[in-house]
């Protein structure tokens, strides 16, 4: 069975690759660059774009399984996150029905972002009620991937925040907590989040099961943290005494405002941006797995300690805290 994984060069990509490869599977990697996919037997790298429907018909020829994770999480203009992250996915399934009519499954990567924020917990069925422009383009990525369940097995995963070694959206939050602080915004703003290896599984899963066609799956952890608890993990897990600090939501939101202007001005994509302080300032971003664990047997037994400390080995071993 041959699987295409776009955005094979990034963090989830990367380790759904390995863990494909692990089992035996022959993959296509769709990547950006030359070299960003995992160097290991079985692995057929191809450099494209996810918004070129050339790249994509030369892709999609001849697979199975089709994983789409490629999309941009990082964007100062809301443009930019629709054309990526809903372009694509049009683009994709597009070429999937002409190209691969018998495709045995379609697993989107979507996100918890586009969902309400919930302190408590949102289900599948709650209505897609996003924050900010990021979780607005994976809402509509999501609507337009269910249209296609009449042509295609579609299948949805909504992950929240992403931990574990290979990460690099939250290192931010290891190097603040590096130089000994703790930030906190305006009270406990809980958030559900998940280990990149769990996270595979539950991939996997979605590509496996028949229970898992036509519907969309919070993949989570039961362990449920916030912005604080994750840089008082990584503090723990650098040998650091954090001091905490109280940060005002307005600051937040300036100094978010200021890196987007630095980013259009340089192209520069900053670990601080509008998106990122929008998430950080709702009310919170817990979701209930539940859904996953009774469809699909789901569970995500990896604890928030474990993977902070795997991610905090990965990012000394290369310099980055």
């Amino acid at each position: 069975m041959r699987t295409l994984v776009t955005g094979a060069g990034g963090f989830l990509g990367q380790a759904l690759v390995r863990a494909l490869v692990a089992r035996q599977a022959p993959v296509r990697a769709l990547v950006r660059r030359a070299g960003q996919a995992p160097a290991l037997p079985g692995v057929e790298e191809l450099v494209g774009d996810a918004t070129d429907p050339a790249a994509l018909d030369a892709a999609v020829t001849g697979v199975d399984v089709v994983f789409h994770l490629a999309g941009v999480r990082r964007a100062a203009e809301r443009d930019e996150f629709f054309r990526v992250n809903v372009g694509s996915t049009r683009l994709l399934l597009d070429a999937c029905a002409a190209r691969t009519p018998s495709l045995r499954r379609f697993v989107l990567a979507g996100s918890r972002a586009a969902a309400q924020p919930s302190a408590t917990g949102v289900a599948e069925e709650a209505p897609l009620r996003p924050a900010e422009w990021y979780g607005e383009s994976k809402a509509e990525a999501e609507r337009v991937a269910f249209q296609y369940t009449d042509r295609l097995p579609v299948a949805v995963a909504r992950p929240p925040r992403i931990m574990g070694p290979g990460d690099r959206e939250n290192l931010l939050f290891f190097q603040v907590a590096r130089r000994g602080w703790a930030l906190r915004f305006g009270g406990d703003r809980p958030l559900s989040w998940i280990d990149v290896d769990d996270c595979v599984r539950g991939l996997l899963l979605l590509a496996e099961r028949p229970e898992a066609v036509g519907q969309a799956f919070f993949l989570a952890s039961e362990e449920v943290t916030t912005i604080e608890g994750l840089m008082l993990a990584a503090a723990a897990a650098l040998g650091v005494t954090p001091r905490r600090v109280d940060v005002p939501g307005p600051i937040l939101s300036a100094a978010a405002a200021l890196a987007d202007l630095v980013t259009r001005l340089t192209g520069r994509k900053l670990p601080l941006n509008r998106k990122l302080a929008r998430q950080i300032l709702a009310p919170g971003w817990v979701c209930d797995p539940g859904k996953a664990r009774r469809l699909l047997g789901f569970t995500a037994p990896t604890r928030l300690s474990e993977s902070i400390g795997r991610a905090a080995t990965w990012y000394r071993e290369r310099g980055l805290i």
